[in-house]
């Protein structure tokens, strides 16, 4: 069972709309198949509620998790062309108590 609330979802009707505007941007790009797509929906939802596109501190579990994405590999070819086509800088932690980082590019919001 899903359970939202609402009172969020009021203030944050004008991510929403950028939300749809991104989702347009990625439907036009002819490169991007649905592992990408799935990657980048995850990471809007965590930009969003983090309120920033700017130093996003993630972890692999929760954009594996967000993305239904269920390998090491996947995650980590599509992740990188991500990057090759410039929808987003990574900057990887290795240190276990300090997220990495990652900046959403060329995107409405």
């Amino acid at each position: 069972m899903i359970y939202y609330n609402y009172s969020t979802m009021k203030a944050n009707r004008i991510n929403i709309e950028k939300f749809y505007t991104n989702l347009k941007i990625f439907e036009l790009d002819k490169r991007l198949n649905t592992w990408h797509f799935s990657l980048l929906v995850a990471l809007l939802i965590i930009a969003i509620k983090q309120g920033r596109i700017v130093k996003l501190k993630v972890s692999r579990r929760k954009i594996m998790s967000l993305s239904h994405i269920k390998t090491l590999p996947t995650y980590h070819k599509y992740l990188k062309d991500l990057q090759d086509f410039g929808y987003c800088s990574y900057r990887p932690s290795y240190h276990p108590g300090v997220r990495s980082e990652i900046d959403l590019n060329n995107l409405y919001f």
